[in-house]
């Protein structure tokens, strides 16, 4: 929070008292889909994936790596079931801000600004998304995550890097191959 906006120790005291640590565990689901997201979380550590379910199968959206706030904006702001599930790709360390706190603190000028900021951020970083979806090869894509999420390739499954990337875990094997 502190890297978007100034805040005061006061208002850091009242902020950071609303949040609560929770540990989940690699494969353990944050949120499924069909239920309401109750929480705005702050990843401290590990690594997290957002998908859905189509045809039997799970397409992910995207990840969300430590430190970075991550939610279901949909269902958390709106209070309507999510269409997404969050999973724990590795042993995670989330801190929590319930609904009901997120309102109470939306009443201070410094959240209303942070939380303005980080939902512009989010909205670029899916822009950005729709974008290589749009104009990029899949080989494309990944030489790009390579180059601007080197860590993250590294972390995560070669069938969940595919699913993002919209291919199979075979054609990912031989782009990767390609770019070796």
């Amino acid at each position: 929070m502190l890297q978007y906006v100034a805040v005061s120790k006061e208002d850091w005291s009242l902020i950071s008292s609303k949040f609560y640590a929770t540990n989940y565990k690699k494969g353990t689901l944050l949120l499924e889909e069909g239920t309401v997201c109750n929480h705005l979380s702050f990843l401290e550590k590990g690594l997290l994936r957002f998908f859905i379910w189509k045809h039997g199968e799970t397409v992910t959206k995207f990840f969300t790596e430590a430190p970075y706030i991550c939610t279901s904006q949909r269902s958390f702001n709106q209070r309507e079931p999510a269409k997404e599930n969050i999973e724990a790709l590795e042993d995670s360390l989330v801190w929590q801000l319930s609904f009901k706190d997120q309102q109470e603190l939306l009443r201070l000028e410094v959240w209303r600004v942070f939380a303005d900021k980080i939902t512009q951020e989010v909205q670029f970083f899916t822009e950005n998304i729709l974008e290589e979806l749009q104009n990029e090869t899949a080989e494309n894509r990944y030489g790009l995550l390579l180059k601007q999420r080197p860590e993250l390739v590294r972390r995560v499954p070669l069938k969940h890097l595919a699913s993002y990337l919209g291919i199979t875990q075979q054609s990912l094997s031989r782009i990767r191959r390609n770019i070796s």
